[in-house]
């Protein structure tokens, strides 16, 4: 099995008050940990990664550093999340070295590991996708406009979901490119493959695997990271 990874890491950081791309993180970039992980794995032949267009030369830089055995392209985002990862799987769809499996990851979420990402990629079959999420532990409200309960949610059906976000990579090729065609705009790629007709499983994740999103997520990033690597 032939996999291409991508890391979505184009953004401006609007909640975190920065781009948070090649911020430091216990003594890396934060994109540099999940580029590091993926190297790791045997299974990934290929990463696309795409960013901000001043950011292209110093993310091209790190990556050369973090996975200088991996075939790699760092490519600009598009306007929105969905776009930039259209544009990641036509790249890899052209520019790989014939990987048939893909995953999408978040460039936010550092503390991904390899055990969870094998978690993943073992429940894609043509037609299936997988995505990592973690059971909800919050009472989940319903609200209206004025922010009146108009329900309650049964929390043991809902799961939170993560990246990575596995399916074969003409299936999320297929999936994206139907989707701008019909103007569908969605937040995460399991939705868009769900839209699809794919059957959709939920791989249980890790509660570490959080994205860094405003900048007290950082401190605990930190924190955590810094541990695995004083082991």
């Amino acid at each position: 099995m032939r996999w291409g990874a991508i890391i979505v890491a184009a953004g401006r950081g609007q909640r975190f008050g920065q781009p948070k791309q090649l911020i430091d993180i216990a003594g890396k970039p934060m994109l540099a940990w999940s580029v590091e992980t993926f190297a790791s794995m045997p299974e990934i032949s290929a990463l696309v990664v795409t960013t901000e267009s001043e950011f292209v030369p110093s993310v091209e830089a790190l990556v050369k550093r973090a996975a200088p055995n991996l075939r790699s392209t760092v490519i600009v985002g598009g306007a929105e999340r969905q776009d930039s990862v259209r544009l990641a799987l036509v790249a890899l769809s052209e520019r790989g070295t014939g990987e048939q499996y893909a995953f999408v990851h978040d460039g936010a979420r550092p503390m991904i590991g390899p055990s969870d990402v094998r978690r993943g990629m073992a429940a894609v079959a043509p037609g299936v996708g997988a995505l990592l999420a973690i059971p909800v532990v919050d009472t989940i409200k319903t609200v209206n406009g004025s922010r009146k309960v108009t329900g309650t949610l049964d929390r043991a059906k809902l799961w939170a979901a993560q990246t990575p976000q596995f399916g074969m990579l003409d299936d999320l090729l297929r999936a994206h490119r139907t989707a701008e065609a019909q103007g569908i705009r969605v937040t995460d790629d399991a939705a868009l493959l769900e839209g699809a007709g794919l059957d959709v499983i939920v791989v249980e994740g890790n509660a570490e695997n959080f994205k860094v999103t405003v900048p007290a997520d950082l401190a605990r990033a930190e924190l955590i990271l810094r541990e695995r690597t004083a082991v």
